[in-house]
C-alpha cells in the first residue's frame, strides 16, 4: 500500500501533468490546481531551505571542531597534518608540501606568500633566485636560516603557474599558519609579499602602503616588506 505522502506526490505530478496539457482548471477539497501546487511549490522551498540550514550548521560545526584539533597540536602533529592536507584544489597539482625551513625555535619569523616551481620541487621555502638572495640579505646581519630565522609561507602548496592564492585556499592555509606561529612563538615576524602582509595586519591596502611601519600581530611585532623577488 502506497503511504500517504507517495499518493500525495502522485496527485502533484498528474496535477501538473494536466496544467502541461493545458486541460481545464480543477478542483480537488475546494482547492483548485493552482493552489494545490502553489502550496507543494512552497513547501519544497520550505523543506530546502530547512535542509540546506541543517547542512551548513553541520558544516560549520565540523569547521570549528577542525580548528579547535589544530589548536591544541604540537609542532610534529601539525606538520604532518599538513603534509598530508586535501582541504583544497592545491593538492592536485602539487608535487610537495612545503611546511617550512630553518630553526623552530628562532627569535625571527618570516613569511612569504605561496612556494614556486623550485620550492614545490624541493620541499622547502625560498630555494630558489629569490631564496638565495633572502639569505645574502639575513647574511649581511649575521643571520641565518639554519640557526637563526624560521621561514615559511601562507600558502603551503604552489598555485599552478605561480598564480596569486585564491581565497578559499588562504582562508584553508591560514589556520594552519596561526597555529604554525603560536607554536614557533617568535619575537619579530617579517611578512614579505602582499599576501602574507594583509593577512598577518588584517588590512587589505597594498603592500606598498602598509611597508614602512611595525605592526603588531597578536602581541608580537610585525615588519612588512617586498618579497625578495620583486627586489
Amino acid at each position: 500500500m502506497k503511504s500517504s505522502s507517495t499518493k500525495r506526490q502522485v496527485l502533484i505530478d498528474l496535477l501538473s501533468y494536466s496544467k502541461d496539457l493545458g486541460l481545464g482548471d480543477i478542483v480537488l477539497d475546494d482547492s483548485t490546481r493552482e493552489e494545490i501546487l502553489s502550496a507543494d511549490l512552497a513547501k519544497r522551498i520550505k523543506l530546502e531551505e530547512e535542509v540546506s540550514k541543517t547542512e551548513n550548521n553541520q558544516s560549520s560545526a565540523a569547521k570549528s571542531d577542525w580548528i579547535e584539533r589544530l589548536s591544541e597540536m604540537n609542532y610534529e602533529a601539525l606538520q604532518e597534518t599538513v603534509n598530508l592536507c586535501r582541504e583544497c584544489a592545491l593538492c592536485e597539482t602539487r608535487n610537495q608540501v612545503v611546511f617550512s625551513d630553518g630553526n623552530p625555535s628562532a627569535r625571527l619569523m618570516i613569511v612569504g606568500e605561496a612556494p614556486g616551481a623550485k620550492e614545490d620541487q624541493a620541499g622547502l621555502p625560498f630555494v630558489g633566485q629569490a631564496g638565495k638572495f633572502l639569505d645574502l640579505l639575513l647574511a649581511s646581519v649575521s643571520l641565518s636560516r639554519k640557526d637563526s630565522v624560521y621561514i615559511c609561507n601562507v600558502l603551503k602548496c604552489r598555485p599552478p603557474s605561480n598564480r596569486n592564492p585564491l581565497p578559499d585556499e588562504i582562508e584553508m592555509c591560514t589556520h594552519y599558519l596561526t597555529r604554525q606561529i603560536a607554536l614557533v612563538a617568535p619575537e619579530v615576524i617579517l611578512a614579505v609579499g602582499t599576501f602574507a602582509a594583509q593577512f598577518l595586519t588584517g588590512n587589505k591596502l597594498p603592500l606598498g602602503k602598509l611597508r614602512g611601519s611595525t605592526y603588531s600581530y597578536k602581541g608580537v611585532p610585525l615588519v612588512i616588506t617586498y618579497h625578495p623577488a620583486a627586489l
